[in-house]
């Protein structure tokens, strides 16, 4: 440009003290982990011959306990005779006689027999077994209730689950569903006035997480295991934009350049001056652009990935510096050099209403996440709040803005940041008044929201991106470097698959991406013949972005060239002058 809190309801959090346990929904209860950690509750497990014997090449993947999960896998995919020739051929079962025996008495509902085999595995802390048998003696409370055997249930519950002592709370519940005749027990799903009893393979399943996993595997953990490697993959992959359909178990992921954006594709001209400012509607389906030369542009992405002129917006009387598309993207915002801001339909493109305000300019624009108001930063460094037919509901006088200033409004619509100082962004609370503050030490030329709104990137004076998480306490989170910054205002960006990648134009006429976790540079892109002033990436296409230069071109950049209709050609590449 041209000179982590607790969301879940107190209901669900129960205090734990020794012997207790954690209800996680109606009727369901796990160990916690801070009483019932796995070191202090350790079954006596499976006593094979060659149990130390390892396999793999680091020699820390133990035979036994790699071919118990290679069966289990086996089992819960459905190959029951395959899982049983496993265990013939190897000699490893996947659970004793006794754990096999536990698991069809509780299928079976054999309530009181499991409980005495309970007995027989071994479990080393008595805790567990008290835990393990509050489990199972409220499944044999509930079925009691549904089969209206009152008398056996109230039994049950005075004679062998208050008897355990664990969780009297939860007692007092099931005490509840004695007297109160209006409360329903079914099979099912529990809902308002009703209690549902779980199936018995829910209760197996909760068992299996309650018992330390020497005693009953973990269910699915080969698979657990193998996103685990994935995952980590992931995070090592420097180059990964791509969905996590397409990897593969058959070979390591490793993604090249080519999977971000790295290509030029198409090169849009229409505008005869430099493009000072330009962005992806939220649905990925229009580009906006402004320029020096007065004008907008909206672009259209065709299903091929083409790009081509939908409109051009001539109104403003100054060069347009700032650009906002609205929640549903059907309005645009558009905002002059200190002069107006107009809203614009964009499927007609008619101009439906222009903003002015006496005496003063505007100089960045933004929506309420309802779209039914507007926000203007001032020149006398306030901040308006207008409704869509002009009239100013709200203004914030004082330093809230500045005359070289983006303007953001958080998705939940309550917060709006702004540059209130030289080196200092300001997160106000425009409901609940309340502010928070980014302090740098250089003066920021721009700045942008995350699409979730908990991040601000910042860029400075001094050629550093910074990356702050504003969820909570405001911290500084990342910096990346390497792009050149000397004059002007050049603008970054987040983008790629989930907004993995920092984009950032430059003084030197290079596109530059880093990867957002590690900081480091991944790749530069040339073709611009003047300054780099913007760039925004597609949020529903992680290939592909695009950039907008004092040259008074747009490159549209991606992974492979776009299969269109050229409307003009530069050594190959498709070049858009508005629709044919």
């Amino acid at each position: 440009m041209g000179a982590e809190d607790n969301d879940e309801p107190p209901s669900k959090r129960v205090k734990v003290s020794s012997g207790q346990l954690v209800d996680i929904s109606d009727g369901t209860f796990i160990r916690d982990p801070a009483s019932c950690s796995l070191g202090d509750s350790m079954a006596r497990p499976l006593t094979l011959q060659g149990e130390d014997e390892v396999v793999g090449t680091k020699g820390v993947v133990k035979k036994v306990e790699f071919v118990r999960i290679i069966t289990e896998a086996l089992d819960s995919l459905g190959y029951k005779k395959t899982r049983a020739l496993l265990e013939e051929e190897s000699g490893i079962p996947l659970h004793t006689s006794v754990i096999n025996l536990f698991m069809q008495q509780i299928l079976d509902g054999k309530w009181d027999e499991s409980l005495n085999t309970l007995r027989k595995i071994g479990l080393v802390d008595e805790k567990i077994v008290k835990l393990a048998s509050f489990v199972i003696l409220e499944q044999k409370f509930f079925e009691l209730l549904h089969k209206e055997k009152v008398m056996d249930a109230l039994k049950t519950l005075r004679g062998e689950i208050s008897p355990l002592c664990i969780n009297n709370d939860r007692v007092h519940q099931l005490s509840f569903f004695i007297v109160s005749p209006s409360q329903q027990v079914l099979p099912g799903v529990s809902g308002q006035g009703i209690v549902r009893v779980k199936s018995r393979t829910k209760l197996l399943e909760e068992l299996q997480r309650l018992l330390p996993p020497t005693v009953m595997v973990p269910e699915k953990r080969l698979v657990h295991l193998v996103e685990q490697a994935l995952d980590l993959q992931l995070d090592a992959c420097r180059f990964h934009n791509s969905v996590v359909g397409e990897m593969s178990l058959l070979t390591d992921h490793h993604c090249g350049i080519d999977h971000i954006p790295s290509l030029t594709v198409q090169i849009l001209r229409e505008h005869k001056k430099e493009v000072w400012f330009l962005e992806f509607s939220h649905n990925g389906k229009y580009l906006a652009s402004s320029s020096a030369d007065f004008s907008v542009i909206v672009w259209e992405v065709e299903l091929d990935g083409s790009v081509c002129m939908k409109h051009k917006f001539l109104g403003h009387k100054t060069s347009v510096s700032y650009i906002s598309w609205s929640p549903d993207d059907h309005q645009l915002l558009t905002c002059g050099e200190e002069d107006t801001v107009i809203r614009w339909d964009v499927e007609s493109g008619k101009c439906i209403h222009i903003y002015e305000k006496k005496n003063v300019g505007f100089i960045s624009c933004g929506w309420a996440s309802d779209g039914k108001r507007i926000f203007c930063g001032v020149t006398d460094k306030s901040i308006t709040m207008w409704d869509l037919e002009g009239k100013e509901l709200e203004c914030w006088k004082g330093h809230r803005t500045i005359r070289i200033s983006d303007l953001g409004i958080t998705s939940d619509g309550k917060h709006v940041v702004s540059v209130c100082k030289e080196n200092m962004i300001v997160l106000f609370g425009w409901e609940s008044k309340v502010e928070r503050v980014i302090q740098e030490d250089q003066a920021i030329t721009s700045f942008v929201l995350s699409m979730d709104s908990k991040y601000v990137l910042v860029s400075l004076s001094n050629q550093e991106i910074h990356l702050w998480n504003i969820e909570g306490t405001v911290k500084l989170v990342s910096k990346y470097k390497g792009h050149k910054r000397s004059r002007f205002v050049v603008r970054s960006c987040f983008g790629g698959l989930h907004q993995s990648f920092i984009a950032s134009g430059s003084e030197d006429s290079q596109v530059y991406i880093w990867h957002r976790g590690s900081g480091e540079l991944v790749g530069t892109l040339a073709g611009h013949s003047g300054t780099v002033n913007c760039v925004s990436w597609n949020p529903r296409n992680p290939h592909m972005l695009a950039s907008a230069s004092d040259d008074s071109t747009i490159r549209i950049w991606g992974y492979n060239r776009v299969n269109t209709k050229q409307h003009d050609t530069d050594n190959g590449v498709n070049c858009c002058n508005g629709r044919s």
